[in-house]
């Protein structure tokens, strides 16, 4: 069979690849055809990388004005921008999660599925799940891919009219909704965009005999949590690895600039060298930083390593293109010397990061608008800062003004900022990342029982203790190993 070569870095994925130049730190990863895998657990092969043409690179200062307002994906910075979003699953799996999305009428612009019952947590079960299936009659294609551990998968759609489309999903589906959905979708969509994190959720539902929850969120919302970190809701949830099953080139711009912002913040929260785990784990931990669940026995208390420790390649997926293009982190591990490393679950491979304060400056700088904005006033009070000269500060800063795009490159403020101890510099950044998400989230949880039922949120939270004590058990077994 003929092999071919897969884009992964930016870009759509009907678009054929182009050359680029890789760092000589580590070698990119190439790949054949893969054939359809049996199982949807199994890892890709190789996270392809793309491999292009000089001249292929996306623009240097694609972040520095971003074009939220685009609406083909021609319009993006780059023919190949952002197709390291697109995470390789099962195709017989795929498909089934497709099919899943053509029940619905109302339209569904961006949809993507997340969490444990699309991303294994755990090893596979070699037990028999017939007795324990949380789906009525799910397709084979949906069992073999959870391996024996039946979970019910976790839908996100984005749609452009909120109410709009819950009067047609209501008129459709209405035993999808609790009792709220009586008061029609005007009552049901004001509950969703003021009320939490802006997303509406409905669990336990039963689509092509399989158990699924799906949260409903306008796309500007997405799109604004994606890019500025408004609450980390959403935004979190795609920083890990994801299915997306309906793409919008809007929320591709918006989501690459998710994740590179991502990828900054763990920096500035890790030393000067770490390992693979050690960053993909802090980039899976920010969106559970402030969270309530993780505060209360409703969570396991492994979940972020479980989450990276089976995700491995995936990780590697979206996040070393993005790796590649940042001038102050390298991959530096002997490891990369066998062009199929980044195949192999158990190659953790080293990492170093530049402490210039000048580059850690620059990092500081790009943070998303919101969560900057919650850093900086962090530390206007710890500088005591008189607000006047704070305010031109920010002013000077800015983004942009009436005539101009600033390019975004620390000045003096982020390079102070960036000189403080690596210790105190972590603990203000973890402390406006539990600012951004705690009340959000608290909020989120709090309106479940009003839009899932109090029968559903009675059963979704003791499936979530079950879990913790699950989680508890299995470390006190590894303490007493």
């Amino acid at each position: 069979m003929a092999t071919r070569r897969l884009p992964i870095r930016f870009g759509t994925l009907q678009h054929s690849p182009r050359i680029w130049t890789p760092k000589p730190s580590y070698r990119p990863i190439f790949t054949q055809y893969v054939p359809r895998r049996a199982f949807a657990t199994e890892p890709p092969k190789a996270p392809p990388i793309l491999t292009t043409s000089s001249g292929s690179s996306p623009p240097s200062d694609w972040e520095d004005n971003p074009n939220y307002n685009i609406s083909k994906f021609a319009d993006l910075p780059h023919q190949n921008f952002g197709v390291n979003q697109h995470i390789l699953i099962n195709d017989e799996f795929k498909e089934a999660l497709r099919q899943i999305l053509w029940n619905f009428r109302a339209p569904i612009r961006y949809a993507f599925a997340y969490g444990s019952g699309v991303f294994p947590q755990s090893k596979a079960s070699t037990a028999s799940s017939s007795a324990t299936s949380i789906h009525p009659k799910a397709p084979i294609a949906v069992e073999k891919a959870q391996g024996g551990n039946p979970k019910m998968i976790d839908f996100i759609f984005g749609v452009s009219y909120t109410q709009h489309w819950h009067s047609l999903n209501l008129h459709e589906h209405r035993d999808h909704y609790s009792a709220l959905g009586s008061l029609g979708s005007g009552a049901v969509s004001a509950v969703q965009d003021k009320w939490g994190a802006g997303v509406y959720f409905n669990p336990y539902v039963t689509v092509n005999g399989t158990t699924i929850k799906y949260g409903v969120v306008n796309l500007d919302t997405l799109c604004t949590d994606l890019s500025e970190w408004s609450t980390l809701y959403l935004a979190g949830r795609l920083q890990k690895p994801v299915k997306i099953l309906r793409d919008d080139p809007r929320v591709r711009l918006a989501n690459q600039v998710n994740l590179i912002s991502a990828l900054r913040t763990a920096l500035l929260l890790l030393p000067p060298s770490f390992t693979e785990e050690e960053l993909y784990g802090t980039i899976a931990n920010i969106s559970y930083m402030g969270d309530p669940r993780m505060s209360l026995p409703t969570e396991d208390p492994s979940k972020v390593a479980n989450i990276v420790g089976n995700n491995l390649p995936n990780f590697r997926r979206l996040y070393l293109p993005l790796i590649e293009n940042l001038p102050n982190v390298n991959v530096n591990d002997s490891k990369c010397s066998n062009q199929d490393w980044a195949s192999d679950p158990s190659a953790n491979v080293k990492l170093v990061q530049d402490m210039d304060p000048v580059r850690r400056g620059n990092m500081v700088r790009r943070l998303p608008k919101a969560f900057r904005s919650k850093l900086y006033f962090q530390y206007q009070k710890k500088y005591q800062i008189p607000q006047l000269e704070f305010n031109k500060m920010l002013e000077e800063s800015a983004d942009e003004d009436a005539t101009r795009i600033n390019r975004r490159e620390g000045g003096g403020f982020e390079r102070r900022i960036a000189n403080e101890p690596p210790e105190d510099l972590r603990g203000e950044v973890r402390h406006v990342i539990k600012k951004t998400i705690g009340w959000p989230s608290t909020s989120q949880s709090l309106k479940g029982p009003v839009t899932a039922g109090f029968r559903k949120t009675w059963r979704y939270m003791s499936e979530k203790i079950g879990k913790y004590q699950e989680g508890k058990r299995k470390l006190n077994e590894k303490k007493e190993e």
